[in-house]
């Protein structure tokens, strides 16, 4: 089961990722996860990627799309794997079509995470965190005992400067530009399902599980 996961900040795809990947026992890759593993490892790849890193400058396409086939060619994902934030453009989805070709396989899924962006923007303007342990509270879905108090340490919650409006908005504008490119892509090839991520993250699991197991509904 090889399956990439899509979706807007806050709709909670890494979540569902996450979730499916411990119910099934494959690996739920991220970018970041990649990167840091490369690096780690030391691969050739990774003191590229570091180099770039270190300078903050975004990991050329060249070099993520080689770690993408290093991690891909790893014993855990002989199994499966789900993608989480790669592709992100065109090129990328089409360099992971030959990744998979070289490796023998081929994508069962993209699996669109959606929810409305007002939704989306009430779940990520309403992140705070505590500025002394970095635990993560939410006003609405997981407050904390004492407004603007950690349950953990009694420290101060604040939010970041990334999860105000103003700035949430324009994440979403230009995250939207992107996976509606890579929904047109996936949807072209026949292999695109919608997931509403409006309720329960138990419910929205369940309705991933049947849709892997039982295939599309066709009604």
């Amino acid at each position: 089961m090889n399956l990439v996961f899509l979706g807007l900040p806050g709709a909670g795809k890494g979540t569902q990722a996450a979730l499916l990947a411990e119910k099934y026992d494959i690996p739920h890759i991220s970018t970041g996860d990649m990167f840091r593993e490369a690096v780690k490892e030391e691969t050739e790849l990774g003191k590229k990627a570091k180099e770039y890193m270190d300078a903050g400058e975004l990991v050329p396409d060249q070099v993520t799309i080689g770690i993408v086939r290093e991690r891909l060619a790893q014993e855990d994902c002989r199994r499966g794997f789900i993608l989480d934030g790669f592709p992100r453009t065109i090129a990328q989805a089409e360099a992971l079509d030959q990744v998979l070709e070289e490796l023998d396989r081929e994508l069962d899924l993209a699996l669109l995470i959606a929810a409305p962006e007002a939704e989306l923007i009430e779940r990520l303007t309403g992140r705070r965190v505590c500025q002394s342990c970095g635990a993560t509270y939410h006003v609405k879905f997981d407050p904390p005992e004492v407004e603007g108090v950690c349950d953990e340490c009694g420290g101060s919650l604040e939010q970041r400067e990334d999860d105000k409006p103003e700035t949430v908005k324009k994440r979403l504008e230009v995250n939207r530009k992107k996976t509606d490119r890579m929904v047109d892509f996936y949807s072209s090839k026949g292999i695109l399902t919608e997931i509403d991520a409006r309720g329960e993250i138990a419910a929205i699991h369940q309705q991933i599980i049947r849709l892997i197991e039982d295939g599309p509904d066709d009604n």
